[in-house]
């Protein structure tokens, strides 16, 4: 193991969130256990060779460790991620924390289960530092089957949404992938094919890509261009649910963040802890609100060819950026479908057959492979490992983990979560929750009650719920500021992190704001 003496807490992933949690726990001498060979995360495991981030360098890095070339305008590639986060673990020296290929396979809650009822107190005490022993974690090492187990006083859950466990479509008898007599492959597992196995999958073969999200966007591209040539076929992307793609940051000559990453912008939009009078104002604001979604609807619609493939969403675009499913398109995502190789067929429901997949108006098609864009279940991930009762309270009736400021769940005590809310930058999302956690383990102040807790999460649930019809995804990008703020106050930093009234009002919020502040 990579940890030499006494450790009180436990990380389990080393991707984004494992990485910022061991940074800001430091103190605490962590045991960091990764089931992969490598750090990373959803970037080593889950990456096409063509993914690059959907943000600007600036934009995703870690507040007191900036790129070495963050002036370089490129969205950096897959590659270049991994090697910053390597970087990182290594200027701060966290290799000594980080166990790799070490995978947990349970956890066992080693006091009274009744402590996850509902009590006043989290855990029925408030402190997530009980003094003694709350969790044992059993972790397999590279081959072997023996499970080695290590106790802690607590455990941060880094296992992140994405990766690992595919989300796979259930069919009725007689038309799941058993009755397709060519290849299924999900987006896991085309991401650990090399780039000649890659091409040589969909090349010359019919294709369809079911999905409509980055993955799928990006494998159709990556398809159509090893289909390049006579022989080449062209890649059909069966779309369930229509979204906003953007091609750039930039709408009618406005740089985006003006549009929803200042606190001016924010302003419009619902939040919790509003007030009766600061509700009655964002509802007088409603038609300003719908006018920047139609201003970059209108530029969407006139920049790419939405309407010519029939691919205009029927909601606002607000709802897809409330979601955090706004998706940067590739340069040439178009030029591909305006050369034949990549077509669009829209249907909400679809099933195989034997030469193909077929859509709801009963249209067949053949192909050779079928790729399922459909996403990851890091929900079962989690329920995998936990012990009940507590497996079975990670979710409230709406489908939404109840996480107090996006970490601590009420319900489950000694125990925060990392990476399960979202946001524009989830590694700015998830830096600044570990140092919020950091504090709260210090003791520099406390949690509120359990009901409190709850209450904060029902009414951020519902400001999701009124703002898109994707609320079950967790994102906060409408309120993020607000989310930052009341988790400076509570660590007691000031909150407007600006250097005055104007920056304040119209300068986008990044990471480099929330460099700690030397008092707290």
């Amino acid at each position: 193991m990579a940890t030499s003496g006494e450790s009180r807490v436990a990380i389990i992933g080393a991707g984004i969130s494992g990485l910022a949690a061991a940074k800001q726990l430091a103190r605490f001498n962590p045991m960091v256990f990764e089931a992969t060979s490598s750090i990373g995360g959803v970037w080593k495991h889950c990456s096409y060779r063509s993914t690059r981030l959907q943000t600007p360098r600036p934009d995703y890095e870690f507040s007191d460790f900036p790129w070495k070339n963050r002036a370089d305008p490129t969205f950096p590639t897959y590659d270049e991620i991994l090697e910053y986060l390597q970087d990182y673990a290594t200027h701060f020296d966290l290799w000594k924390f980080i166990n790799l290929e070490s995978r947990v396979s349970e956890i066992r809650f080693l006091e009274n289960p009744a402590k996850a009822g509902f009590t006043e107190l989290w855990g029925g005490s408030g402190r997530p530092l009980a003094g003694q022993p709350m969790w044992e974690v059993g972790v397999v090492t590279g081959q072997s089957e023996t499970v080695q187990w290590h106790k802690f006083e607590f455990v941060v859950m880094c296992t992140g949404k994405y990766g690992d466990v595919p989300k796979i479509p259930v069919f009725p008898p007689g038309k799941g992938q058993e009755v397709f007599q060519g290849k299924v492959m999900h987006t896991l597992d085309y991401c650990k094919l090399d780039e000649e196995a890659s091409k040589e999958l969909m090349r010359g073969k019919k294709v369809v890509v079911v999905g409509y999200k980055k993955s799928a966007i990006d494998l159709a591209v990556e398809c159509a261009q090893a289909n390049q040539g006579a022989d080449g076929q062209p890649c059909t992307m069966v779309i369930r649910t229509l979204h906003w793609t953007v091609p750039s940051y930039s709408i009618w000559g406005l740089p985006f963040f003006l549009l929803y990453s200042t606190r001016s912008s924010q302003f419009l939009h619902q939040r919790p802890n509003e007030g009766l009078l600061r509700s009655l104002l964002c509802y007088s604001l409603t038609p300003l609100r719908r006018s920047v979604s139609k201003f970059i609807e209108s530029y969407l619609t006139w920049k790419l060819p939405l309407e010519k493939y029939g691919l205009k969403p029927d909601h606002p675009f607000t709802e897809d950026y409330a979601s955090c499913q706004m998706a940067i398109l590739p340069e040439d995502f178009f030029a591909e479908a305006d050369e034949g190789r990549i077509l669009f067929k829209k249907s909400s429901k679809w099933w195989f057959w034997e030469k193909g997949v077929v859509l709801e108006d009963n249209t067949k098609l053949e192909a050779d492979v079928v790729f399922l864009a459909t996403g990851f279940d890091g929900k079962k991930k989690l329920r995998s490992v936990l012990p009940e009762p507590f497996s079975g309270l990670l979710e409230d009736s709406s489908g939404v983990m109840p996480l107090y400021r996006g970490t601590i769940h009420p319900l489950i005590p000694h125990m925060a979560f990392m990476g399960y809310i979202e946001s524009v930058s989830n590694l700015h999302t998830s830096e600044l929750r570990c140092k919020w956690l950091a504090r709260l383990l210090e003791g520099r102040f406390e949690l509120p009650s359990v009901e409190r807790m709850f209450k904060q999460t029902s009414l951020e649930t519902e400001v999701m719920k009124k703002t898109t019809r994707f609320y079950r995804r967790h994102c906060i990008s409408t309120f993020s500021i607000n989310h930052s703020d009341e988790i400076c106050e509570e660590m007691g930093w000031e909150s407007w992190r600006k250097g005055g009234w104007l920056s304040e009002a119209f300068s986008a919020y990044s990471n480099q704001d929330y460099k700690d502040d030397e008092k707290n």
